[in-house]
This record gives structure tokens, sequence and C-alpha cells, in this order.
């Protein structure tokens, strides 16, 4: 036993490895496989066998001192050992390798010494030096860390980890025979595993106090601390382990166990005095203060620094049980419980062993890999297809029953009846979703909102349209007072010329928002026709809406609640029948991996047949066990089919399920005109998004517009007033010269003159082709759209010369090119009666509404009449 001092108490154990006499496995195993392969399949396997005798000197000698080093040989030894058991059957019979004898001494009483001629005490020795090796390492951490502590905690669990392995897996195999040790034992062993849990949950605890958790949380895990503790001394003080470890081992697991059995009382207690549950805290301080006195009373040879730790912590118990009985005997004046009576305290635990199954795993490991016996590999394939085959007619059994079951309870709409009369029914799972999806978009009572959204955007693109129109009248009126003052020197164009084209978009827009404006109240009046269907939809839990199963008015004899508690216990008996099927089906898997006849088959002198039909016989328990579930549950069906009918009758349940599916389909009728509305306002949303974009690039072409002529206005009064001032040379081209200069919007194709004015002047307006942009959907017959095979089309406000506008001009149609479109078409794509009933569009086409992603232009003005969702 070591010892290692950290904080106040946390001293741990570590334990000692066992040590073992010299033993030359390379000599007996390679003259095995001369004698029963051949001397060159013995050549084959000499490197495997040096690698076996290299590991078998290092677990003798200690070559490497380090404890990582030493943990991975004796993992890889252990690995070695498994693969040597299924090719060399050990003893002392003559055909067997029976020059081998292993010995090793107690890690307790090393006067003690174990022999056998057997490679389960070989297998056992190693699993135990694996565990003492993992405590070792938990005690070179430094443990006044966090992270040494959580490092520890780590170490703790493998050492439980491969105790626990060694207790179900080698100690009853190394056992048998006379020549053993105490150490190897089962008993010892789940001790160990304990002792090992005790300090890991101890480190977690000492890390939960230095994170501030509160008192409660902390006394769950300390109390865990302690029944580790007490499960460990509980094997300490019986047979065999009661008269084989020394005294000091005993002292330190009983004090411990005290000592954190009161700190779990001592943080209880601090929880139950800010609950003011005065008299439990005093109950179970005074137990605490019990349980140390009595402890101390055998502490001989105990730590100093547990003993401190004990003191200081009574000191605390102390303090707060006084101060808690003068609360109680002047303010609570409540009675005192018997420690005897109190619950005990929840305790939690935060560690488990660490399953070696993997760690320990030698089906990977290339070791002997060609030395399989051809008759045991044989009957080895033979007895697992015969286990095979019962697990898997089992298993079939199994899976029947549990269908039959789903199938009659289906038909019996069981336990859902049961659900609906204690109120906990719930929808279909399909429909739950798409009401939860309504829910979660905002639901009917948010449609107002997107109303409004619909008024704030429509107010902005009319406000945008003003805007605009406004500012080329303002640039026209100025235009025209110029004209008036200077007569035929006032030469540019008219401003109604260059503006026709701007105009027209212009009107157009204005037809697209009035259309728009009564698309937009055709679906407000359909959200106020079928608010009253769609009111369903915001209730919240949604089964609230639901009719639910009543009780009968009038009863004759008042059973109705021994019925229904009937029926609950045979379902309830149902339920266990099946979780018992499926602890069934995998204690079958779990006993066919554990289920290695391996060794037994190269060992095995007598006939197959006789050991297939021994080791067969271990599954027939189970099978009987299943035979029983199923007819259980065929008996109970029959009983609850009874008691089920019994059920309808009185409850009415035919009227019931009508009823519910009344309001089933009342929920899918509101949720179909709930998405239909929301289509159409997202799709009305897009339109107004949209056609704000082409109002704001018209705006943007009639704010460049303006700004050139009023640059063109200040130069050519400048002219103007230097030739009545005759400080300006005359040219009799001047005038073409000048005009040249004024394209008409959208005619970039004009020819200027030859003769320019001296100073350059660029054309004031160049009209920018948008990208396509597609303004509601894709329907022919729908107001706003475009043809339905129109993946592309042009910008809204892209007018061709032959298109047809809203206010179409005194001039002949053409029809218009294929691919074309324009704004002029009616407000609303998808408009089919009073909802938008758009066909799906094609991806990429149109922008998605404009809650889910910004517009790439903001508006202007916007001011906060829309925004972003």
């Amino acid at each position: 036993m070591a010892a290692s001092p950290s904080s106040s108490a946390n001293i741990v154990l570590a334990i000692f490895e066992k040590k073992t006499n010299t033993v030359d496995m390379y000599r007996p195993l390679r003259n095995y496989v001369a004698y029963h392969y051949s001397e060159r399949e013995a050549q084959n396997v000499e490197d495997d066998l040096q690698t076996l005798k290299q590991l078998r000197y290092e677990i003798e000698r200690h070559l490497d001192p380090s404890l990582p080093a030493r943990r991975d040989v004796l993992q890889t030894y252990f690995k070695s050992l498994c693969l040597v058991e299924t090719r060399f059957p050990i003893s002392s019979d003559p055909d067997h390798v029976n020059a081998l004898t292993f010995v090793w001494f107690d890690a307790f009483k090393p006067k003690q010494k174990a022999s056998q001629q057997n490679i389960h005490l070989e297998k056992a020795a190693v699993l135990f030096n694996l565990g003492a090796v993992y405590s070792q390492i938990g005690c070179s951490y430094d443990r006044n860390t966090v992270d040494g502590r959580r490092q520890a905690s780590h170490a703790f669990i493998a050492a439980a980890g491969s105790f626990a392995f060694l207790r179900d897996n080698a100690s009853m195999k190394a056992s048998v025979g006379n020549s053993t040790t105490v150490d190897l034992s089962v008993e010892c062993a789940g001790m160990l595993e304990k002792l090992m849990l005790a300090q890991a949950q101890e480190c977690v605890f000492e890390n939960t106090i230095a994170k501030g958790s509160t008192p409660g949380v902390c006394a769950k895990i300390s109390r865990q601390v302690g029944i580790y503790y007490e499960e460990a001394l509980a094997a300490l003080n019986v047979a065999p382990l009661s008269q084989h470890f020394e005294k000091s081992w005993i002292v330190h697991v009983q004090l411990k166990a005290a000592l954190f059995y009161a700190e779990a009382c001592y943080r209880y207690g601090l929880e139950l005095h800010d609950k003011e549950e005065i008299a439990e805290e005093i109950a179970r301080l005074r137990s605490a203060v019990s349980v140390l006195t009595e402890a101390k009373k055998s502490s001989k040879g105990a730590a100093v620094q547990i003993l401190d730790a004990i003191g200081k912590l009574e000191a605390n118990i102390n303090r707060n049980l006084e101060r808690a009985v003068k609360e109680n005997d002047r303010v609570y004046l409540m009675r005192i419980p018997s420690p005897s009576l109190l619950p005990p305290i929840p305790s939690f635990s935060m560690v488990k062993p660490m399953a070696m199954n993997e760690v320990l795993d030698a089906s990977k490991e290339k070791l002997f890999a060609s030395l399989v016996p051809d008759n045991s590999a044989k009957a080895l394939s033979r007895y697992t297809e015969m286990v095979d085959d019962v697990i898997r007619t089992q298993a079939e059994k199994l899976q029947q029953a549990s269908e039959l079951t789903r199938v009659r309870l289906k038909e019996m709409e069981l336990p859902d009846s049961i659900l609906a009369l204690e109120g906990n029914f719930t929808l279909p799972t399909s429909l739950k979703e798409d009401v939860e999806a309504v829910q979660i978009s905002g639901g009917p009572a948010g449609l107002e909102a997107e109303l409004q959204q619909l008024k704030d955007l429509r107010r902005v693109n009319q406000e945008l349209l003003v805007q605009t129109e406004e500012l080329l009248q303002k640039e026209a009126r100025e235009d025209s007072q110029f004209r008036s003052q200077f007569g035929t020197k006032w030469t540019r164009p008219q401003s109604s010329t260059l503006t026709k084209n701007l105009q027209d978009r212009l009107n157009r827009f204005a037809g697209n928002l009035k259309q728009a404006a009564e698309s937009d109240g055709r679906i407000e009046r359909s959200v106020r026709e079928h608010s009253a269907l769609m009111s369903i939809l915001d209730a919240r839990p949604i089964e609230s809406a639901l009719p639910s199963l009543a009780r009968p008015i009038m009863s004759f004899d008042q059973n109705e609640d021994a019925i229904v508690g009937s029926l609950k216990q045979s379902l309830r008996q149902l339920e266990t029948l099946g979780a018992q099927r499926a602890g069934l089906e995998d204690m079958l898997k779990d006993m066919k991996r554990k289920d290695d006849i391996l060794p037994k088959l190269m060992t095995s002198t007598g006939s197959y047949d006789d050991l297939f039909k021994k080791e067969l016989a271990k599954y027939d328990h189970i099978c009987d066990e299943i035979a029983q579930n199923i007819e259980a549950q065929e008996q109970l069906l029959l009983q609850i089919q009874a008691q089920n009918d019994e059920f309808s009758v009185i409850f009415n349940l035919e009227d019931y399920k009508a009823s519910r599916e009344k309001a089933y389909k009342q929920i899918e009728a509101a949720i179909a005109k709930f998405r239909e509305i929301k289509d159409n306002i997202n799709e009305g949303l897009k339109f107004y998004v949209t056609l704000q974009d082409a109002i704001t690039n018209v705006k943007q072409q009639s704010n460049d517009f303006v700004m050139t002529r009023n640059i063109q206005c200040r130069e050519m009064i400048e002219d103007v007033q230097r030739q009545v001032a005759g400080l300006s040379f005359q040219d009799k081209n001047s005038g073409a010269s000048f005009n040249s200069n004024y394209p008409s919007v959208g005619s970039q194709n004009q020819r200027a003159s030859p003769q320019t004015d001296p100073r350059p002047q660029a054309p004031y307006y160049q009209p920018v082709e948008q990208p396509p942009v597609a303004p509601y959907g894709h329907h022919a017959p729908s107001p706003y759209g475009a043809p339905a095979h129109h993946h592309q089309p042009p910008p809204p406000y892209h007018i061709p010369p032959s298109s047809t506008a809203p206010y179409p001009p005194h001039q002949v149609h053409q029809q218009p090119p294929p691919g074309n479109h324009e704004y002029g078409q009616p407000a609303y794509p998808g408009w089919r009666g009073p909802y938008y009933n758009t066909q799906a569009q094609q991806p990429g086409s149109v922008p998605r509404p404009p809650y889910t992603i910004p517009s790439p232009y903001p508006p202007p003005h916007q001011s906060g009449y829309y925004k972003q969702q």
C-alpha cells in the first residue's frame, strides 16, 4: 500500500504489483509446435516466440521504470496470452505443453505464492498488475490542481475497470486448484474495484467543491464517495479478506467512509438550512457527529492528514449544529426527528469502471496467426453455425411477438384512448409537425403583421413613385420657364421628348400598384373570412383544441374507475413483457459474444458432439424464458381485448373517434388555408420588393437626367448671355452642334453632328441595362406574371418598344418577342379567384421573400415603413 498526500483529506491508496519467478516460455512452446505441427511451422513462428519471450522478460525485470510504459507492456502481454491460450493447451497432460509452470506471489502477503500449470494464473496476475499500475499512475498526478485531479480520476477509473475485468473473466479460473492466492480472488478484485471508484469519485468531489457547486450537488457526490468506501470496507471485514490485509488498510477505508458520510450530511445541512428545514438539518448534523466520533475510536495508525480533515469538518458541523439548535429553540420550535427515521441522503455517481473489452481485445493481434489446428477450426465453425441457428430462431420468435403486440394494440387504439381520457392525447406525428411549422412561422395571429408589411411596402413604392414624378415635373417646369424667357435662343430639346420612356415606365408602375392594391384587398378579405377556421392553429398546445374523452354523465354501477385501472394495469404488464423480450434478446447476443469454446476444442480428447451438446445447453434456459414470455403475452392480449371492449362501451368511444376525426379534418383544412394565404402574402412581398428595386432604379435615372440637365442649363444660360453681350463668337452650325448632344432617354444609337461645341460634353443620360428580375411569378393567366415557361424574364421596368403597357399609347401594338416581360402586366402573378395559387417557380428565377433575404437595393426614404424580419 502506498499513500500520497494532497489536500487536507486527499490521501489515496496505490496497489503494489505482484512478483513472479522467471519462466522460459520459448522452449516449451517451440517444442510443442515442432512436435504437433512441423519444424517448418516452428521456424515460421520463431519471431512470435521471441516476441513473447521478450514480453515475459519485461514483465519480470521492469526494464522501463515509466508507469505508462509499464501499462503498455502489461496490456500487450495480456493480449499475447489470449492468443497463446487458444493455440497452446498448457496443463500437466502429456500431450499438452506440460513443461510450463507459472509462479506468482501475493501482492499483500508476499510470502504466499501460487504455482499452476495453466495460463489462467498468468492472465489473472497480469490483469491484477495492470490495475495496480493504473492506481500508481493516479497517485502520481498533482491532485492540488483541477487538471491533476481530473487526470487522477481517469486513472483510478481505469484501475477499477482492470479489477472488474479480473473479477469477471479470470479470478474464478485462476482460483481452481489447490495453489492460489487471496489477492486474485473474486472478493479481493471486487473490493479493489470499489476502492478505486471511491478514489476516482473523491477527485471529482474535490473538483466540484473547487468549481463552487451548490451544497445539494456536493452532498450527492460526497455521499457516493462514502458509499464506495463503505462497500470496500464491507468486503474487508469478511472472509477471506478480513485476515489478509494490514490493519492500516481497514482504518484508512473506515475513516474515509465516515469522513465522506459526514461531509455529505454537512453539505446537505447547508441546503436544508437555506430551505428553513431546521429540524432535519439538526438531525443530519447530529448523525454526522455521531459517525465521526465512532470512527475516531479506531483511528490508530491513520494518516495525520485524514485526522486533521476529520477535526476541521467536525468543528464546522458543531458550529452549524449549535446555530441550528439556537434558531430552532427561539424561532422554529420544530420536533427533531430521529436520525434512524431519516431517508438516505441522495447520491450521484460520476464515475464507473472503464470498459476493458476493447482495450484488451486480442482479435486484431497477429501473433501465432498461422497456428490454428485444422480440426479445431472446423469444429469451431460448426459450433458457431449451431449457435447462430439457435439465436436466429429465438430472435424471430421475439420479433414476431413484438409485431403482434403492436398490431393488436393499434387495432384497439391503445394506449391512445387511455391517454385521451387523461388529457394527454397528442396529434398524429405528421399533423403535429405541420401545426408546429405553422406556429413557428407566426400562426394565423401573425398574418396581420405580414399584411401590414404589404401595406407599408405598397406605401413606400407609392412614395418613391410620387417623388420620381415630382422630380421630372419640376425639371420640365424649369425648362419651360427658360424656353419662355429666351425664346428661340433656348435650343435644347424639350423635357417631355427626353423623358417619354421614363414617364411611360412610371405610368406602368402606377398601374401595377393599383392592381396590387386590389390583390392586397382580396388577401385581407380572405384572412377575415377564414379567421375563425384558422383560429384553431393558435391553440397552444394544439391538443387543447381537440375533443376530450369524457366520463359518462350517468352511471349505474359506478365502475368506470375500476375498468380504467384494470386496463392500465394490463397495459403495464404488457409493456413489462416487451422489456423482458428485449432483455432476453440481449442476453442471447451477449452469451454468444462470450461463448468462446476454442480452448476447450483444442484441449478436448473426446467427441466434439458431446462437447457441443453440453455447450449448447447453456442457451436452453433463455429459450425457455422466451417461450414463457410469448405464452404470457398471448393470454394478456386476450384479457386486454375484453377489457377494451368494456371500456369502449362505457365511454362511448365510437362517438369520440368521430369527433376526433372531425377535428383532424378541421385542423388540416386550417393548415391548407393558412399556407395558401401565407404563400399569397409572400408572393406579394416579393412583388413589392422587386417593384421597389425597379422604381428606385428609375428614380436614380431620373436624378441623373435632372442633374445633367441642370448642368447643361447653366452652360446654355452662359452661352445665351454671351451672345446677348457680344462676348461669344457666332457659328452658323452651333445650334446643330448643341442639339446633337441632347439625345432622348433610351435613344442610345442617335448619331451626333460632326460639328461640336469647343467644350466637350458627355451625353447627360445613358440608360443602364438592368439584370433580369421577375416581378411576382410565372403564370400566364395570373395578374402579374409572365408565361410559366419563361425561365429568365427581363426586368419589369425594361419596356421593349413593342410591348404592351397598362396605359397603351395611341399606336399599333406589335406582338412582343418571346421571353419579354414588363411591369405592364397585372399586379399579382398566381392570382386566381380570391387567393394566390402560383405554380412552383423555377429555382433562382425570383428573389426570396423580403423577410428572409434582404434586398440588395435598400430603398431610400423607407424610414421604418418596412423592416426586415
